[in-house]
């Protein structure tokens, strides 16, 4: 698939051929990644990404969109479907920025807005002070309880009450508990708010119907990759009473022509979570992230939460004596990829913070499961406990190379 590639630009080819080894060798447990499928990777390959079309459906600013128009008809009918939406606008590029069209659709500059602290879980659109979103709006922020390090929604329903805001965000980028979104509607509707629910991370789960759904919500943004394992973008549902101001918030409000090849494989993605693999495979992802936490806490290990109900995993390394960054580090030069992380009332800087998050769509699409789950965190405990420790690291590399090559990706490439 890259011989045209390796033909023109030798020194760009051996550099993407690196990469692609280094997922293909390894064990991507950071849980924000998962392997889109070919059919992804094609169409977003293609002369598509040659057509400009500023715009919308058939309201185009430009000429010769008349196929473009259907294809991505096609994905907005497809999203519609699948999640069973009013309203679907499929041009965001990332997550961050389709957060951004929200706010600029519900919300003035200034404007009052509640969502969980970063530290606890948040995602930095949720009003990070060095973000956007705590730079130009009025952000209170939520979190966990210190003793069950899970949300309490009594609480979160006085401090709204309290403070009244314009719009309360839920969902998280790194909380591993279940997440009552009708709790959330309950109480935006009690105080006349408006409630988004950012579902980025758990939307494969949702769909399979392996954790709570987000349908009451007002709006709903999601990314297209994680656990749903398409390409690296979003897209934003909403009722139909907020489907104009989205679209402008979107074009002309934040973006101008849209990638019309991410949107075709966002249409590929959409159809392969409508086939009856789909479901399955989500199960399974909850399952292999079940029996990893256990294993981490049978041996030592504290989780956050004491456990996960989805497909991602916080850890406490300060209870093996290490940090976030020399545990995830260590696990690197293993080739196994987890991600450094901030934990709820955490004590140390986010450079160098106590946790490590790690999640198992990736292996899960690689086919894994239960037993594969119970030697991956056997390996991973012993790392931790021992990071400095060369030879030990070379020898589970060779474990790792072994299991990946048990369970191949991308046999095209």
């Amino acid at each position: 698939m890259l011989d045209s590639l390796k033909k023109q630009d030798r020194v760009l080819y051996e550099l993407v051929e690196k990469e692609i080894n280094r997922q293909k060798h390894g064990l991507c447990m950071i849980p924000s990644e998962n392997h889109a499928s070919v059919a992804v990777l094609e169409a977003m390959g293609t002369p598509l990404s040659n057509k400009y079309s500023e715009g919308y459906p058939d309201k185009r600013y430009y000429t010769g969109n008349q196929f473009i128009d259907q294809i991505e008809k096609l994905a907005i009918e497809r999203a519609k479907k699948l999640f069973n939406a009013e309203h679907a606008n499929v041009q965001p590029n990332a997550g961050s920025t389709a957060n951004q069209a929200i706010y600029f659709a519900v919300l003035n500059i200034g404007d009052k807005a509640m969502g969980m602290d970063l530290s606890h879980g948040g995602h930095l659109t949720h009003g990070s002070p060095v973000n956007f979103s705590g730079k130009l709006y009025n952000m209170i922020h939520y979190g966990v309880e210190k003793d069950t390090e899970t949300i309490d929604y009594e609480k979160l329903a006085e401090l709204a009450h309290n403070e009244k805001p314009k719009m309360i965000i839920s969902g998280a980028t790194a909380y591993p508990r279940e997440i009552d979104f009708d709790k959330f509607t309950k109480i935006a509707n009690e105080i006349d708010a408006v409630h988004m629910a950012d579902v980025s991370h758990i939307v494969g789960l949702i769909l399979a119907g392996v954790h709570k759904d987000c349908k009451s919500a007002n709006i709903i943004m999601t990314t297209t990759h994680k656990t749903l394992r398409g390409p690296r973008s979003a897209i934003i549902l909403c009722k139909e009473q907020y489907a104009k101001q989205i679209d402008k918030a979107v074009f002309p409000g934040l973006q101008g022509g849209p990638m019309e090849h991410v949107i075709a494989a966002k249409a590929v993605c959409f159809e392969e979570a409508m086939r009856p693999d789909f479901k399955p495979y989500q199960r399974q992802i909850k399952k292999n992230a079940a029996v990893l936490a256990k294993v981490l806490m049978d041996n030592g290990i504290r989780v956050i939460s004491n456990g996960t109900d989805n497909h991602l995993i916080l850890m406490d390394a300060t209870s093996v004596a290490i940090t976030g960054k020399v545990g995830s580090e260590a696990l690197a030069e293993a080739e196994i990829y987890t991600n450094r992380n901030t934990i709820p009332f955490e004590t140390r800087s986010p450079f160098d913070p106590s946790g490590i998050r790690m999640g198992t769509p990736s292996l899960t699409t690689r086919g894994m499961k239960e037993p594969e789950m119970e030697r991956v965190g056997e390996w991973i405990v012993t790392i931790l406990k021992d990071p400095n420790n060369s030879d030990l690291k070379i020898g589970i590399k060779e474990k790792v190379r072994r299991l990946t090559a048990e369970f191949p990706i991308y046999k095209e490439f």
